[in-house]
């Protein structure tokens, strides 16, 4: 237990964040020793939250009434950029989730649609964005059909036990309304109620034989995108606005008047120029000769300013593995090899994230699909190894390179290693089964042609041997007696 911190005798958290418990039944005591701590997270998910939703920080600092300096507050929503940008290449295509069976993969997908699967599944991968974890949960409605609901971290977590695989023990929703807490444990086999008090108040069985519910997360350490780059972007919103500041300050420049006597009110004797309006320092003096009426140069630090967003920015997306997109870089080279070089650091981690994301899937499809309401009954351990999962990156396509050098592998690899070179084909097997089918086709129409020139010939030769056809010369002719060379 060296890497694990003690909550009670009972309850612990590991290094990474995850719940984990020495007993199947969570009592009182540690129900409320894990909702207290889920409860302090909060507070980093509302702040990465609101970095997201663009609620910065500077936004919230207090300003001084007393300062006449301009006081900008600019949001540079980069942590909104980076999670949006992501999410669209991990994200933007639909994962593909099928059964090879044809009849189980019609209701596979018909309940997927039913239940908008993918899109909550999108909202999954946001949230892991910019949590760093997220919950799907399934459960039966009032119709006896089986659902699915996301949780966000702040709303529920999962308690582990402390073997080395981590089986699932328990997973906890709970919410605070009129600062009353409620909620509801779910087991194997049992889904509790609880009241503020911590205490089960009702308790009910489910079908699903195990936790009905998983954690998705992109990395074992459970690191959000935008927990990576929250001081970076705090301190760019500083520096953006220190800069606005100064343009602003430096903007407003003063006209000095020195050794030029200007005209005076006969009643103050004051200069008749309103001098705070209009901005002006003014000094008068006896030798009008060496009189001075110029502006105040301000002074220049635009290129150090300028040097310190760019490294910032580049610092964003370096540290959040994300290509920025309005880079320069893009748009200098638009090769397809030169695309995915620049979008590596991104395809790294998201192939990181897919196969995180497939053990979940499996796992909560699993337990899903062997109810025997979606497509009949089957055994859990059938389903998650008849599953396929295919996620798509959602990149340009260079077609016209991918098929010059998939055509270069004509005769050297097989027919369907060759077509999986090409990006835009999904599926080379049902692929290979269209070419063929074609080719069928196009075989039949070639017999059809040669079938119907032949009778054309056969049509041609009647023709000729029908009764009563004329000769050359004028005279009808018997076909039936041979003719006479």
């Amino acid at each position: 237990m060296e890497n694990n911190t003690a909550l009670t005798s009972k309850a612990y958290v590991s290094k990474n964040g995850s719940y984990l418990s020495t007993t199947d039944q969570l009592d009182s005591d540690t129900l409320r020793a894990f909702v207290n701590d889920n409860q302090s997270r909060s507070n980093k998910y509302q702040k990465n939250y609101q970095l997201y939703s663009g609620a910065h920080e500077i936004l919230k600092a207090p300003s001084d009434p007393k300062s006449s300096r301009p006081d900008n507050r600019l949001v540079s929503n980069w942590a909104n950029y980076i999670v949006d940008t992501y999410i669209g290449y991990f994200m933007g295509k639909p994962v593909k989730i099928s059964f090879d069976d044809d009849n189980a993969n019609n209701q596979l997908q018909d309940w997927f649609n039913d239940n908008s699967f993918q899109d909550k599944l999108t909202e999954v991968a946001k949230q892991v964005a910019v949590y760093g974890r997220s919950y799907m949960l399934a459960y039966q409605d009032e119709n006896a059909q089986t659902r699915v609901a996301i949780v966000e971290p702040s709303e529920g977590f999962m308690v582990y036990d402390t073997t080395i695989n981590h089986n699932p023990l328990a997973f906890v929703r709970y919410n605070y309304f009129n600062n009353q807490l409620s909620g509801e444990i779910y087991t194997s086999s049992q889904v509790i109620q609880f009241d503020n008090g911590l205490q089960p108040i009702n308790t009910t069985n489910h079908l699903f034989k195990v936790v009905p519910a998983v954690e998705f997360y992109s990395s074992t350490e459970r690191l959000s995108l935008v927990g990576k780059v929250q001081t970076l972007v705090d301190e760019y919103d500083s520096a953006f606005s220190r800069k606005a500041n100064q343009v602003d300050y430096f903007d407003q420049a003063y006209l000095k008047i020195l050794g030029v006597p200007l005209e005076r009110d006969k009643n103050t004797g004051e200069p008749i120029l309103d001098l705070g309006a209009n901005k002006v320092l003014y000094s008068p003096d006896t030798d009008a000769a060496n009189g001075v009426v110029d502006f105040i140069s301000k002074p220049d630090g635009d290129t150090m300013q300028e040097n310190m967003l760019n490294r910032l920015k580049d610092d964003i997306f370096q540290t959040a593995m994300v290509a920025n997109l309005n880079d320069d870089a893009f748009s200098g080279n638009s090769s397809g090899v030169a695309i995915r070089y620049k979008l590596l650091p991104m395809q790294n981690q998201a192939s990181v994230e897919e196969r995180k994301f497939t053990i979940a899937l499996r796992n909560l499809l699993g337990t899903i699909l062997s109810l025997g309401k979606v497509i009949g009954t089957v055994d859990v351990q059938t389903v998650r190894k008849d599953l396929n999962f295919q996620f798509i990156r959602n990149i340009p396509f260079d077609i016209a390179n991918e098929a010059q050098a998939a055509s270069t592998m004509n005769g050297i690899v097989s027919k369907e290693t060759q077509l999986s070179t090409l990006s835009f084909v999904d599926d080379p097997k049902a692929e290979i089964k269209r070419m063929q089918e074609e080719q069928k086709e196009q075989v039949k129409q070639a017999m059809n042609n040669v079938a119907s020139a032949t009778d054309s010939v056969k049509d041609d030769d009647n023709g000729d041997n029908v009764l009563g056809t004329t000769s050359q010369t004028g005279e009808e002719v018997d076909s039936s007696e041979p003719r006479q060379r």
